[in-house]
C-alpha cells in the first residue's frame, strides 16, 4: 500500500492533525509510520548524532530545526546509522544533505529542503520536546504517519 494517509483521513479524521504540505520525500522509503521521538535543535545536529546510535525500534524521529534551511540536520552518515539501528523514518522541520544517498536507504526521510552545508556541533538542543510546526503539535509518544500524500499525527496508534 502506497497511499495510507487518504484512508487514515477517511477513517480517523477527528483523531488526526494534518501537517501543512511543506515536506519533500528524500528517503528510500516513501511510506513510514511509528511512535514519535521528538527533539528540538537549531542548526546543530549533536542530538541527532546521538539519537541515531540508539535502537530505533520502528519509531519515527521528529526533529524541529526551526525551519532553518541554512544547515542540514541529517546527511548520509547519520541516516545510514539510523537505518541500521531500526528507525522507521525521520521527519525534519529543516534541511537535509546527501540526497542522492538518502534516496537509496531503507529509511523514510521527509524534510523541507536540501542544503549542502553541515551543522555546527555545539551540543545544543532538547530531547523529548513538544514540537510545533507546519500546523501540527507533536508530543513524545504521538504517532506519526507519512507517505507521498503528506504527514499526519495522532495521539493514539491507528494501525
Amino acid at each position: 500500500m502506497l497511499d495510507l494517509l487518504p484512508d487514515l483521513c477517511d477513517q480517523h479524521d477527528a483523531a488526526l492533525q494534518v501537517a501543512d504540505p511543506l515536506f519533500h520525500n528524500f528517503g528510500g522509503k516513501p511510506l513510514f509510520y511509528g511512535q514519535a521521538v521528538t527533539l528540538s535543535c537549531y542548526e546543530d545536529n549533536s542530538l541527532v548524532r546521538e539519537l541515531v546510535t540508539r535502537p530505533g525500534q520502528g519509531r519515527v524521529m521528529v526533529i524541529d530545526g526551526g525551519g532553518s534551511l541554512r544547515r542540514a540536520l541529517l546527511g548520509d552518515q547519520l541516516a545510514l546509522k539510523a537505518a541500521e539501528q531500526g528507525w522507521e523514518g525521520i521527519l525534519i522541520h529543516g534541511a537535509v544533505r546527501d540526497v542522492g544517498t538518502l534516496a537509496t536507504l531503507a529509511l523514510g526521510v521527509k524534510a523541507l529542503a536540501a542544503c549542502p552545508v553541515k551543522t555546527e556541533k555545539l551540543g545544543k538542543g532538547e530531547l523529548d520536546a513538544v514540537v510545533s510546526f507546519a500546523g501540527v503539535t507533536i508530543h513524545p509518544g504521538d504517532y506519526v504517519y507519512a507517505d507521498l500524500n503528506g504527514v499526519v499525527v495522532s495521539a493514539t496508534r491507528l494501525i
